[in-house]
């Protein structure tokens, strides 16, 4: 059971999975196996060989299709050939930094690769449901301290920002366009998004990420170099936005009407940090280790306050945070620490760790 939601539902569910290569979505695949679920994945080859999909690869557990979500024939041709019931599209360019380097491949990954993959959902002949996640910063960021609800304006500053704010518009067109909730018995989709907060935990390495810059510093004995450390940011375990999907898909699969739409996952109001407490709190946790400021003011811009109000996924689904951002940072120094041959085991021993919280 997760927040009230018994995720039994998806055992032997056939769930395809966008971006499985990556961070979150090795964790995802993880968290389905333990579920019981039949899996398949469709995403570029991973970039770390020490990321968490390359460690779980000799379990077989993922049949995994490795290409480019731009190639829509391909990508068609293999939702077609496996038949999901539940689509988890987390495949992107999901570095705020790296969309200032390469803006107009950010917008073709994000905006068409997700166009691309609901128009693969169209031909499908059965009932199927999908959650498409996009991220907290698709709101057009006041830089006040305020909650963003899941009604407020969309924006984007910077080239990830926008585009996935433009994400959240290609699956508002779908839904209206091709799944309307009134005609679900004809059609039989469901699509609802989830935006979901600064995810840390064990086995990410991207570049210009703060946990991987602190790890990778504390391991090689050297000071962590900080860029905006006032910045105000919504921390979460990345067990906490997964196991939301799933219960949002869950949801939408029993109740396409009432569910159908956007979904913040984040932190409680009064436990968003600065990235200066994130890297204080990773060091007190590691042992030992220090910072230094390395802000300019030249640097690409970044949002320096960025909170989510999540009442409705709270209300509506019975979602809600199980660890605070201190557990959270704790967990996944934990993870870290553990020796190479460990990593797997320890993972899932996470997972059911969380599970039964």
């Amino acid at each position: 059971m997760v927040n009230g939601a018994d995720l039994s539902l998806y055992k032997g569910k056939r769930v395809f999975i966008t971006g499985h290569t990556g961070f979150k979505g090795a964790w995802l695949t993880a968290l389905l196996h333990e579920c019981g679920a039949q899996l398949k994945g469709y995403a570029l080859a991973p970039e770390f060989s020490n990321g968490l999909y390359e460690l779980m690869r000799p379990l077989n557990i993922i049949e995994s299709v490795i290409a480019d979500i731009r190639d829509r024939e391909t990508l068609r041709n293999e939702v077609e050939k496996f038949q999901p019931d539940f689509v988890f599209h987390l495949a992107a360019q999901p570095l705020v930094r790296r969309s200032y380097k390469i803006p107009a491949e950010t917008f073709e990954v994000n905006v068409a690769g997700t166009a691309n993959l609901l128009e693969s959902v169209i031909h499908l002949k059965k009932k199927c449901s999908v959650v498409v996640i996009t991220t907290d910063k698709v709101y057009e960021n006041k830089e006040e301290h305020i909650l963003y609800k899941e009604t407020d304006l969309l924006g984007g500053h910077d080239p990830y920002s926008a585009s996935k704010a433009c994400t959240e518009l290609v699956v508002s067109s779908f839904r209206s366009s091709f799944f309307p909730a009134g005609q679900y018995t004809q059609h039989r989709k469901a699509i609802a998004s989830a935006r979901a907060g600064n995810v840390i935990g064990g086995g990410d390495w991207s570049e210009d990420r703060i946990v991987p810059d602190i790890v990778r510093s504390l391991m090689g004995k050297k000071q962590i170099e900080v860029r905006n450390p006032f910045a105000v940011r919504p921390w979460q375990h990345v067990l906490e936005p997964l196991t939301g999907y799933l219960l949002l898909g869950a949801c939408i699969d029993a109740d396409v009407s009432e569910y159908s739409r956007a979904f913040n996952f984040g932190p409680e109001p009064q436990d968003h940090l600065t990235v200066r407490e994130l890297v204080e709190e990773s060091i007190r946790q590691w042992g030992n280790g220090s910072w230094i400021d390395k802000s300019k003011p030249d640097e690409p811009h970044e949002a320096g306050i960025l909170k989510l109000d999540i009442e409705l996924a709270k209300k509506q689904l019975g979602w809600q945070p199980k660890m605070s951002a201190r557990q959270a940072i704790g967990w996944t120094i934990d993870w870290y620490r553990q020796p190479i041959e460990n990593k797997v085991e320890y993972s899932f021993e996470q997972i059911r760790s969380f599970l039964n919280l």
